[in-house]
């Protein structure tokens, strides 16, 4: 038996059900979180968490349970399905009312669902580097607050599998923002740069792993955008992610990232990362 949660409640999967006027469902008015379990213990479970509470003030929606709770439902959840290595996913949206723009009048309570899956960590895909493709960024203007509205970023992303890429880097015009479904970094002289926090990007998670791993490490790094110009010629290109932790980019639109291999700085800080992973959460 698969095990899930709707409203707070864990239920067999076959008989969990959402109404059809949800918000989620007919106008994707809701936010999510996607969090990593290694060896059944959530990765930075808190900081998703603290940012789904973030996500929802954004939207004007309140939230029925503290982070804390969550976190103990997550818990009995990954117990309950017995799950070792995958993901955790939740969403709440603004809730059942008949469908209007306008939000529900009143006293509606939010939709919360969650459920887990297994997912295996991308061993080959680390270790060997993916390609890519550029696509520009449709999406809208809060990128910073992780919702259901997500389809901008699936038609990059079909775009990208349909060219046999594992992802795509979005640009609004020549500033690269990030891919599809990651954040995007480039290695130049051996400094990592990543895009500023804005409302252009997602804040991601293991972006900011990644950037408190580089302090304490000193590893040279900047915040700011950079452009297509920066990203052709760079030394090195990666994507960093809850499923796809760094992943090396050695592909770019069909021309090679540097000499077509992941590089030492990137190398380097899968290393240090999953090292974080097995501080937290055990041996991989």
């Amino acid at each position: 038996m698969e095990y899930v949660i709707v409203d707070g409640e864990v239920l067999d999967r076959t008989v969990a059900k959402v109404d059809i006027e949800d918000r989620g469902y007919q106008f994707g008015d809701g936010v999510y979180e996607v969090i990593r379990v290694y060896n059944g213990k959530m990765f930075t479970g808190k900081e998703h968490l603290n940012r789904l509470v973030e996500s929802a003030e954004k939207i004007r929606m309140k939230l029925p349970f503290s982070p804390e709770e969550l976190e103990s439902k997550m818990e009995e959840l990954i117990s309950k399905n017995e799950l070792d290595t995958g993901i955790v996913y939740m969403q709440f949206t603004r809730g059942t009312s008949p469908r209007n723009h306008v939000f529900p009048a009143g006293d509606v309570a939010p939709t919360f669902v969650a459920y887990t899956r297994k997912v295996a960590r991308p061993v080959e895909s680390m270790e060997k580097g993916v390609r890519t493709i550029l696509d520009e960024d449709i999406r809208w203007l809060r990128c910073d607050i992780k919702s259901l509205n997500l389809l901008g970023n699936l038609l990059s992303k079909q775009k990208a599998a349909e060219a046999g890429c594992f992802e795509a880097i979005l640009h609004r015009g020549e500033t690269v923002t990030e891919g599809s479904h990651s954040n995007i970094s480039i290695v130049k002289d051996g400094v990592i740069i990543t895009h500023q926090a804005d409302n252009f990007i997602l804040n991601g998670i293991t972006r900011q792993k990644m950037l408190e791993i580089c302090s304490n490490e000193t590893i040279p790094f900047e915040e700011r955008a950079f452009t297509l110009d920066e990203l052709s010629s760079a030394d090195e290109v990666f994507s960093s992610g809850t499923t796809v932790e760094v992943m090396p980019i050695v592909e770019v639109d069909g021309k090679p990232v540097g000499n077509g291999k992941p590089g030492p700085v990137t190398r380097n800080l899968q290393n240090l990362f999953k090292a974080e992973i097995e501080r937290l959460c055990g041996n991989l």
